[in-house]
């Protein structure tokens, strides 16, 4: 191998599969002994935390839908290797069918920065709540009792919620998942 120098390309993949295709994209250069040609093969993503039915439920959303990263050396066949594999679409590039067009450095940095910054970073979590809201609380000393949302604490991820006990209104700091919406 006379030219090692490697350079970020993007892989058009058949959305949703992603994950997919980056195995493929590995399984197939391994199976075929050329690791040496591929550095690494990257689906940027980011963890996010949904709140369903009450339950924290934790998520990996990709990032570039439809986009696989890959930083290699494309030379001789890899580009029809890469291509021929299930679930990849074709390079990104200027021309339809043309040659692969490798990623500025500019868009490298800021793809690897966001990538490292998304696997450091806290998780996200969409508030399912708003100001005004009335709500049933469903766990603590309090469960069954209806209030309204006051405050919304992001930080903490806690609420004020008003409470009327024994005909007087309460504050409660609750938890988002020791409430739920009533519909």
């Amino acid at each position: 191998m006379t030219d090692s120098v490697k350079k970020w390309y993007v892989v058009r993949a058949i959305g949703g599969q992603e994950n997919k295709v980056k195995t493929y994209i590995e399984n197939e250069i391994a199976r075929l002994g050329m690791t040496d040609y591929v550095d690494r093969v990257l689906v940027p993503s980011e963890k996010v935390i949904q709140v369903r039915n009450g339950k924290k439920i934790h998520k990996e959303r990709v990032y570039f839908p439809g986009y696989v990263m890959i930083e290699a050396n494309l030379s001789g066949e890899l580009p029809h290797i890469i291509k021929s594999i299930t679930g990849v679409i074709g390079f990104l590039g200027e021309v339809k069918g043309g040659d692969p067009v490798p990623m500025r450095k500019s868009e490298i940095n800021r793809m690897l920065g966001k990538v490292d910054e998304l696997s450091v970073q806290n998780d996200n979590v969409a508030i399912p709540f708003t100001v005004g809201e009335t709500v049933k609380v469903i766990d603590g000393p309090f469960n069954g009792f209806d209030g309204t949302i006051e405050k919304i604490n992001e930080e903490k991820r806690k609420l004020e919620v008003m409470v009327k006990i024994f005909g007087r209104k309460t504050p409660l700091e609750l938890s988002y998942m020791q409430v739920e919406k009533i519909s």
